[in-house]
């Protein structure tokens, strides 16, 4: 196939994804009863934003014009693609530029999300029969001529001791943090609780840690945030909640909550789920990025990612800031 034959297969898929398949709607429900964490409402929301952040024909054109595409790869590679489970579909860019790659490629599934991506290969081998040769999900990925692979900081390091001898592209673990100014709107809080609280903080794109002028007021942060109330109803968040609560009684550590949310003082970006870390700063002008480098996945914030945008990627949003795309066209 072309390029612009992948395309047109790629929005067909979104298309597919928006429908109201009886086999899409089934794994979407054995999905959720697998992994409770992965809520019907966050599976749609994953969904939505692969469709219209993804696989539309405009922004796929728009993106691939930045790269220089033989006219059809004759001379495929095997690559091997570890995909995460953190959040629904969260490997499916990957997936994507392999795609558009022209590389045979072989899909090792996160034990947490494993009913999703079968349902979509299963209609692009429909569309085009000939792709079974090419795209397959496996459990073994030996032999393979380069790797894409998604983990904590723990299973990188067994990454990069399997995989490290072959062109790879090795992920670690980030997360995401805004800078506030003390006069934030209404909309404004209301949209950073998005950032926060989708996917119950588990993307490397939710925020984890605010920064704020001292003498912040809180309250009305907390009062907004409220808007996922709702959480505290759910079992495997609520009991974090009450666990990370019991530490913070049992050490006789400050903290405030509005009963979804605990908000602690912390320099470190990375927080427990139910957890929200913030940090003082003295002078807008001078303020940087906290963490170690290599940490932060996006900043939000005035002069930064809007608001309630975090978990809305575009094409050229690479994990980890690696250009996913430029890896493989030059394997």
């Amino acid at each position: 196939m072309d390029l612009e034959n992948r395309i047109s297969l790629l929005v067909k898929l979104g298309e597919f994804m928006e429908s109201g398949d009886a086999n899409w709607k089934i794994a979407k429900t054995k999905t959720f009863h697998q992994n409770p964490w992965f809520i019907p409402e966050f599976i749609e929301s994953a969904v939505h934003n692969t469709v219209f952040h993804y696989l539309q024909r405009n922004l796929l054109e728009k993106w691939v014009r930045g790269y220089h595409f033989p006219a059809k790869n004759n001379n495929p590679e095997n690559v091997g693609i570890v995909m995460a489970g953190n959040i629904p579909l969260v490997g499916i860019h990957d997936f994507i530029s392999c795609f558009l790659s022209g590389h045979r490629q072989y899909i090792k599934l996160s034990s947490k999300d494993p009913w999703l991506f079968p349902v979509l290969l299963d209609f692009l081998f429909k569309e085009n029969p000939e792709l079974s040769k090419e795209i397959q999900i496996t459990t073994m990925l030996k032999g393979m001529d380069a790797y894409i692979a998604t983990g904590s900081n723990n299973s990188a390091r067994y990454f990069e001791y399997y995989f490290g001898k072959y062109p790879s592209l090795i992920r670690h673990n980030r997360t995401s943090v805004a800078l506030l100014e003390g006069d934030e709107t209404t909309e404004e809080l209301e949209n950073l609780a998005d950032d926060v609280f989708l996917y119950f903080g588990l993307g490397c794109r939710n925020v984890t840690q605010i920064h704020v002028p001292e003498n912040y007021d809180f309250i009305p942060l907390l009062a907004l945030f409220r808007k996922y109330q709702w959480m505290a109803d759910h079992h495997k968040y609520k009991n974090n909640y009450d666990y990370r609560l019991s530490l913070a009684i049992l050490n006789k550590q400050y903290y405030m909550t509005n009963e979804c949310l605990l908000l602690m003082e912390n320099e470190s970006p990375f927080s427990p789920i139910a957890v929200l870390h913030y940090a003082f700063y003295k002078d807008r002008e001078t303020w940087f990025p906290p963490g170690e480098p290599g940490t932060l996945q996006c900043i939000i914030g005035r002069n930064y990612l809007s608001f309630g945008k975090s978990q809305q990627p575009g094409l050229r949003d690479y994990a980890d800031g690696a250009d996913t795309l430029k890896f493989l066209l030059s394997l």
